[in-house]
């Protein structure tokens, strides 16, 4: 294995899983123990069948059946608690994994949002934030509760085999030596092939983002065959690495399988050897059949931890695979504090220059523009003219390159983001699948069920409503059953539920029939009432609705 990998373990990928796992709270900490609880019941289960089969033994049957009753209830009751303790156990390891990928996903996700980490790095970041923290999956809820378990629990049953027959529990013993030399060769070398796969799985997710993303740029130049040949290839890698992380598992498992079986192979030759009194060396003990029974139930059990974490060890390899991606993503920027607005607030651009890029022309360069408190204000101008950035600006999604923008009298670049105080209805209005109460909840999530129906009503959702089941009508993503015009009341419907002092509107009335624009505009000037207002659009009717029009 390579130096810089195992170093680059060692700093970056384990502390990091360390750290996250602590997200798993109490669950972390009971999988492992249910697990070493069902030692007691395996113990408890192979002492009633040795005990059940010695009080069924042929000298013993003129008893019947009345002296073997209790330890046959003692095998139900071992083998009933030993279900219960591994549901338990894979429960309460479900459940510490999903704290931990919560946590994972919702720290790799804002530091993708707040970094733009995304636009720098293709899909890589983004296949961290999805298949990386679903890898973490498996480390949790099972390797991690086995390895606490794999260290004590054959110890354990050793023990409690050592008080029946010390010479067997010194077998299992030993032979537990070259299991785990093959378990750590295992390790090592399943750890590169899973974070080349890891790397060959970014690569391609990298590779179809960015194709994606040029697909005009591709079916302009005629360079599909060229795609689909470079998709094809990065497949093809991925499938290969893929099945070198599969082969190493099945090799490993299988030499593992075969010193697990020979161990147990060892005892049931010296158990059935020494029954039969044809050893040909002397024990310091002579078995019956109840202690030879018992030795012999239980020496499967010595290895049953052990082939859990052997199984559970590729989640490991994968877990710390995806953590050095994970690990690199910048620290999620701090939420800025919530800015709120007792009234309506006046807004004022002061030399406002706006570039996107170093080099690039600026959409704005020098603008002015004073919005007095309460005044609706329209900003009128063709496509590219910069409505859409000075809204944007407002909203901390575009740049602020030179000049100040003042929100009543505090400076935006010092409040960091105003979106608190904020209402927005956007050009393309959001739906998200769920009830049409749950997308009008989205901008206030603690809005009564009535106030719901109440703004629906208002912007003109009547017969949504009323033909669809109300405010538990079905949508899905695309917002199938909803029309254009619906789309644009729904977005002004959530504008008009937030109890924000500003309101910005992109384009509320564009793709519009005259007819359709003209029913918004009550809708609109009713939304407006009481908040500093900018509209920014193409229609001198909507443009007509404001107290101030500026031509851009």
């Amino acid at each position: 294995m390579p130096v810089s990998f195992t170093a680059d373990l060692d700093a970056v990928a384990r502390p990091w899983l360390k750290t996250i796992g602590l997200a798993g709270g109490r669950a972390r900490q009971a999988a492992p123990l249910w697990l070493l609880a069902d030692v007691p019941a395996a113990i408890a289960f192979a002492a009633g069948l040795a005990l059940s089969i010695d009080a069924l033994a042929i000298d013993a049957l003129p008893r019947g059946l009345a002296a073997a009753a209790p330890w046959l209830v003692l095998i139900a009751a071992a083998a009933l608690a030993r279900g219960l303790l591994a549901r338990r156990a894979a429960e309460a390891g479900a459940k510490a994994a999903a704290g931990v990928k919560a946590r994972a996903r919702h720290e790799a996700v804002a530091a993708i949002l707040g970094h733009g980490v995304a636009r720098r790095t293709g899909g890589e970041a983004l296949s961290a934030a999805v298949e990386g923290v679903e890898a973490l999956d498996g480390h949790i809820s099972r390797f991690m509760p086995a390895r606490l378990a794999s260290a004590l629990a054959p110890l354990l049953i050793i023990a409690a085999i050592a008080v029946a027959t010390p010479v067997a529990a010194a077998i299992l013993l030993l032979t537990l030596i070259p299991f785990g030399l093959v378990m750590a060769l295992a390790g090592g070398a399943a750890a590169e092939e899973s974070r080349r796969q890891f790397l060959a799985l970014e690569r391609l997710s990298s590779l179809f983002l960015d194709r994606v993303r040029a697909l005009p740029v591709v079916l302009a130049f005629q360079a599909e065959g060229a795609v689909t040949r470079d998709l094809s290839l990065a497949a093809e890698d991925l499938a290969r690495r893929t099945i070198r992380v599969l082969r190493v598992a099945f090799l490993s498992s299988g030499a593992l399988e075969f010193f697990a079986a020979l161990s147990v192979a060892l005892v049931a030759v010296y158990c059935g050897f020494n029954l039969l009194r044809l050893l040909p060396f002397p024990v310091p003990e002579q078995l019956d059949l109840k202690r030879a029974f018992f030795a012999l139930a239980l020496a499967p059990e010595v290895y049953a931890p052990l082939r859990r974490l052997a199984a559970a060890y590729h989640d490991r390899q994968a877990a710390e695979a995806a953590a050095q991606t994970l690990a690199a993503l910048p620290a999620p920027a701090p939420a800025p504090p919530l800015v709120t607005f007792k009234a309506p607030p006046a807004l004022r651009f002061q030399a406002v220059t706006v570039a996107y890029g170093v080099g690039e022309t600026p959409v704005f360069e020098g603008f002015d523009l004073d919005v007095a408190p309460g005044e609706v204000v329209a900003l009128l101008g063709p496509s590219g003219s910069g409505k859409t950035t000075l809204l944007n600006l407002l909203l901390g999604l575009a740049p602020l390159s030179g000049g100040e923008v003042l929100v009543g009298d505090r400076r935006l670049s010092h409040l960091g983001s105003i979106a608190a105080a904020v209402a927005w209805a956007g050009q393309s209005p959001l739906v998200l699948p769920g009830t049409l109460a749950d997308n009008l909840a989205l901008a206030w999530p603690t809005a009564a069920r009535d106030q719901l129906e109440q703004v629906a009503r208002i912007v003109g959702l009547a017969q949504v409503l009323d033909g669809r089941g109300g405010l538990d009508a079905r949508l899905d993503e695309r917002g199938a059953g909803l029309s254009g015009g619906e789309r644009r009341r729904l977005s002004l419907a959530r504008a008009m539920l937030k109890p924000a002092t500003i309101l910005l509107l992109d384009e509320p009335t564009a793709d519009l029939d005259a007819a359709s624009e003209l029913a918004l505009l009550p809708v609109i000037r009713q939304a407006a009432e009481g908040r500093t207002t900018l509209i920014a659009t193409h229609s001198e009717v909507l443009a007509a609705l404001a107290d101030r029009v500026v031509r851009l």
